[in-house]
């Protein structure tokens, strides 16, 4: 198999035990196992736990990275802002497992250097939605509308009614967040 092939199952599989039981309670060997590969054919690939979680985080949080550089050059007007949300939002959605396994593990995230990594870029994130001459309930509003697509990402799975639908209104109550912090201009 090829070396990137074998390198994306080893995450999967990774992150599959990480969700089960936990980043401590997993082991090289229980990974390399469910592979049906040797401890030295993983470590070929990874020679830490926490490499494979860089790797996997890595990976999933490209379009993240994507996103803010795109942000970073474009006009801070309100349709910059939404358009960061809509963009935003699809990062979350194909990064699910990943931000599901973070929020189950936050002791052990804040532990790794991947805690760090996520901070900042939450950080800019949150930056590029708002002003820094906002009032404080404008710059919560434009804060509250990335935590609306994390809530809904994760919490609304929960709740009765189609994906898409729920997906669908979670942006809408984060665009409605952004729009009134935004008429507060």
């Amino acid at each position: 198999m090829a070396r990137g092939n074998t390198r994306q199952r080893i995450q999967d599989v990774a992150l599959d035990f990480f969700a089960e039981q936990g980043y401590e309670k997993t082991s090289l060997r229980e990974i390399a196992e469910r592979l049906d590969v040797t401890k030295a054919a993983l470590y070929y690939h990874f020679k830490t736990k926490e490499d494979i979680l860089i790797g996997i985080f890595e990976d999933l949080t490209r379009p993240m990275d994507e996103l803010i550089a795109w942000a970073q050059g474009q006009p801070r007007t309100l349709e910059t802002k939404e358009e960061i949300l809509r963009r935003y939002q699809v990062a979350l959605r194909a990064a699910a497992p990943l931000y599901r396994f973070m929020q189950e593990n936050q002791a052990t995230v804040r532990d790794l250097s991947i805690g760090l990594t996520f901070k900042e870029r939450m950080v800019t994130i949150t930056e590029l939605v708002q002003e820094p001459d906002l009032p404080m309930a404008d710059k919560v509003r434009s804060v509250s509308a990335i935590f609306t697509l994390h809530a809904g990402t994760f919490f609304m799975q929960n709740v009765e009614g189609d994906p898409e639908e729920k997906h669908e209104a979670v942006l809408e109550v984060a665009l409605d967040l952004i729009n009134q912090a935004h008429r507060a201009r």
